[in-house]
């Protein structure tokens, strides 16, 4: 494979269709970088953009976000799921503050070290914040490279080492390429490569891309199962939440009582929203956030 012809393909791609994002560009701050990892992971664009939009007037910087209560962050993250993703958050801007004066730090390995981020959410803020050179695998990365390179419709469930060993000798050299080719990659993946239908006709990669000379051969690894929704403990501590997250004040068990009915699994679940810092009983009967 010509790798300079691969990159100056996405690069050129990117350059032309890349969407205007708030996280993006040179108007965006590191921590607005940070904020929109967090939220984007396991959640669309489209949901994240109003969201994202209303936590940074409110918190601007880690120092305004680590000023307030964690219930103000569970209570701003609004219905993107997923809330323990606000209280770690709340716990990396605490972190920020008092390492590292405020500032959300540039290299990977003091990235990792802050609460609530691991291999990729570090690799991905170093790269899109300050240009840094690290391999930054997504979901959306994984599945291009696993088609254009491999040959295969999808990657393996989880990140395997031979993967990342691929990804890293793709890498361009010179850091700033790097890095909008780690986006580009994503966008790629995002609005054209996508999983249900992809759009070869419409990708810079048709022509090299191992999957499509393959033929597109369909996926023959594990079964990829569909995440069930209805009737789990997930949508079961959704409701619950969302009724004390709409509410001005603690609300009253009789509320939670009407968000679900079924009385072992509420039960279980408020257990369960308590012990993660979600929520806090602040009397016999009453609910509020932290």
């Amino acid at each position: 494979m010509d790798v300079d012809a691969l990159h100056a393909d996405v690069l050129a791609w990117y350059d032309e269709h890349a969407r205007e994002l708030p996280w993006r560009g040179v108007a965006a701050t590191p921590w607005s970088v940070m904020v929109s990892e967090f939220m984007l992971q396991q959640t669309p664009v489209v949901r994240v953009l109003p969201v994202h939009a209303v936590w940074m007037e409110a918190w601007p910087t880690p120092a305004h976000l680590a000023a307030v209560p964690t219930g103000e962050a569970v209570r701003a993250w609004g219905r993107l799921g997923y809330p323990r993703r606000a209280l770690r958050l709340h716990a990396a801007a605490t972190a920020i503050v008092e390492r590292h004066g405020g500032e959300v730090p540039a290299s990977y390995d003091e990235l990792l070290a802050l609460p609530g981020i691991g291999d990729y959410t570090a690799a991905a803020i170093a790269s899109f914040a300050y240009g840094r050179r690290h391999v930054v695998l997504d979901t959306n990365v994984r599945r291009v490279l696993a088609r254009a390179v491999g040959g295969d419709e999808f990657p393996a469930r989880s990140v395997m080492r031979s993967e990342r060993d691929v990804a890293a000798a793709l890498l361009p050299d010179e850091p700033a390429d790097a890095a909008t080719w780690n986006v580009g990659l994503m966008e790629l993946g995002a609005l054209v490569c996508s999983a249900a239908n992809p759009a070869c006709g419409r990708c810079p990669l048709e022509d090299r891309c191992a999957w499509v000379a393959a033929g597109r051969p369909a996926y023959d690894g594990p079964p990829r199962r569909a995440q069930a929704w209805a009737g789990t403990d997930r949508q079961c501590r959704g409701r619950l939440l969302g009724a004390v997250r709409d509410a001005d004040g603690p609300v009253h068990t009789s509320t939670l009582d009407a968000a679900w009915a079924d009385a072992d699994q509420r039960e279980r679940c408020l257990a369960s929203l308590v012990a993660d810092g979600l929520l806090a009983r602040v009397g016999p009967e009453s609910w509020a956030l932290p």
